[in-house]
C-alpha cells in the first residue's frame, strides 16, 4: 500500500505547533501538534476529549463556520488535525487557533456536548486538563505566522 502523506513527515524532529500537513483541492489540513511526537508526554484521555468538545464547538460557531470541515484528535495523542476549505487565509487559521485556545484556557461551565445523551464517552473529561494544554500552546504559538507552518526539515 501507498505510504499516507502523514506517515512521511521525521516525527524525530516534530515540535509542537502548528503545520500544514496536506492540501487536497479546497481543503487544507492543518496539524496542531499539542506534544513532542515520541516524548513520553502525551496528551491524556480525559484532556483530549474534553478539548476535542471545545475545540470543535468554538470553531464551528466562528465566523469560519461554513469552512470547518473537520476537528478531530489525532490517535497518538500529541494533537489535533483541523481540516478547512483554503477561503480561509493562513493568517486567518493562526488568529483562529490562538483565539480558540485563549476561549478553552478560559472555559468555565459544562462542557458543550458532555450530557450523556451528547456523548459516547460522557464521564470521561478533564476541564482542568484541557486548559493546561491551551495555555501551554498558547506560549508556543505566540509569535507563530505562516512561515512557521511549513514542516521543519
Amino acid at each position: 500500500m501507498k505510504m499516507i502523506a502523514s506517515f512521511t513527515v521525521d516525527h524525530d524532529k516534530l515540535e509542537k505547533g502548528m503545520y500544514i500537513s496536506r492540501i487536497d483541492g479546497d481543503a487544507v489540513t492543518y496539524d496542531i501538534r499539542m506534544k513532542k511526537p515520541n516524548g513520553g508526554d502525551y496528551l491524556s484521555n480525559g484532556a483530549l476529549h474534553t478539548f476535542e468538545h471545545l475545540f470543535a464547538t468554538y470553531v464551528r460557531n466562528s465566523k469560519y463556520s461554513d469552512s470547518v470541515i473537520y476537528v478531530g484528535p489525532m490517535g497518538c495523542r500529541t494533537g489535533f488535525y483541523m481540516v478547512l476549505r483554503d477561503c480561509v487565509s493562513e493568517e486567518e487559521v493562526i488568529e483562529l487557533v490562538k483565539s480558540c485556545f485563549r476561549f478553552i484556557s478560559d472555559f468555565t461551565g459544562e462542557i458543550p456536548g458532555s450530557k450523556r445523551k451528547e456523548c459516547g464517552n460522557y464521564l470521561e473529561h478533564d476541564l482542568a486538563g484541557a486548559k493546561e494544554v491551551a495555555i501551554d500552546m498558547l506560549s508556543v504559538l505566540k509569535d507563530w505566522n505562516t512561515k512557521d507552518l511549513k514542516y521543519k526539515e
